[in-house]
């Protein structure tokens, strides 16, 4: 039986690629199977292959389906010493550029997208920055557009905001509303959110930091090789490059073209 499921994976997987262009093929397999199970659960089905006949033609659970294999784990200031050691160590880096590009790739639902416009802003260098926050759910990208999260969140985020060396009051960044805090307007307006798919897309720009923080995580040592090459192609000479804590450089493709900042921060300077 499990010789069979893997086969009907394979083929759900294969048809969600071909006909809707997400690919999760490359994806670690025993994660891959814990969320499937929770999408058969959910949708009420008892086998792989129904739950691929019902994906393919219904929008709705093809929604369902993207949102259950996205992992959308975040929070505001997540890992505060990441963004203390940026503000301490990356942004005298960046005072020196006229205009700075960031790529924020795999952004899920925004909240360290605005982390780092806040940082910025704190900085003085927001105002010459284009932040440019990408991922393949496009359901998820609209809740970060929106800039609209649950205010029973602001506590945490106010804690993370101040062990990350937050300068200011918190609560100056927001409105709340109906259980809502509402992001100020103008955090947005120099972000640009779009869609784009690690797994199949290619390079649209060069940028002076990318931060791709645990997304590598969920896929095989083929898909995070095929990431570590987009990013170094996308990514200047003496850019800086921040991953997740559970993840590194080490036996990846160029790893020997970077140089750690801090060690143990997960802060790299492309050198070569």
């Amino acid at each position: 039986m499990n010789e069979l499921e893997d086969i009907e994976i394979q083929l759900l997987l294969e048809g969600v690629a071909r006909f809707y262009g997400y690919d999760f093929r490359n994806y670690a397999l025993a994660s891959l199977k814990r969320r499937i199970a929770n999408v058969l659960r959910a949708e009420g089905v008892k086998t792989v292959s129904a739950l691929q006949e019902r994906v393919l033609h219904d929008a709705a659970c093809l929604e369902r389906f993207l949102l259950a294999m996205t992992v959308n784990v975040t929070a505001m200031f997540r890992d505060p010493h990441f963004y203390l050691t940026f503000m301490t160590k990356v942004v005298p880096l960046l005072r020196t550029y006229p205009f700075i590009r960031i790529w924020h790739a795999g952004c899920s639902s925004g909240e360290e997208v605005y982390s780092m416009a806040i940082l910025l802003h704190e900085a003085g260098l927001y105002d010459r920055c284009r932040i440019y926050a990408t991922d393949m759910n496009a359901a998820v990208l609209a809740q970060a557009k929106a800039g609209i999260f649950a205010l029973n969140k602001m506590q945490e985020y106010t804690n993370n905001y101040l062990k990350a060396g937050g300068s200011q009051s918190f609560s100056q960044y927001y409105t709340a509303a109906y259980e809502r805090a509402i992001f100020r307007p103008w955090l947005k307006e120099h972000i640009t959110f779009s869609q784009h798919n690690l797994a199949t897309d290619g390079s649209f720009n060069e940028f002076n930091v990318i931060l791709c923080r645990n997304v590598m995580i969920y896929f095989n040592k083929d898909l995070q090789a095929r990431v570590h090459h987009l990013l170094y192609e996308s990514l200047s000479l003496f850019g800086v490059l921040g991953v997740g804590q559970a993840e590194s450089l080490k036996f990846t493709p160029h790893e020997h073209q970077y140089a750690e900042i801090v060690s143990g921060e997960r802060l790299y300077r492309r050198i070569s």
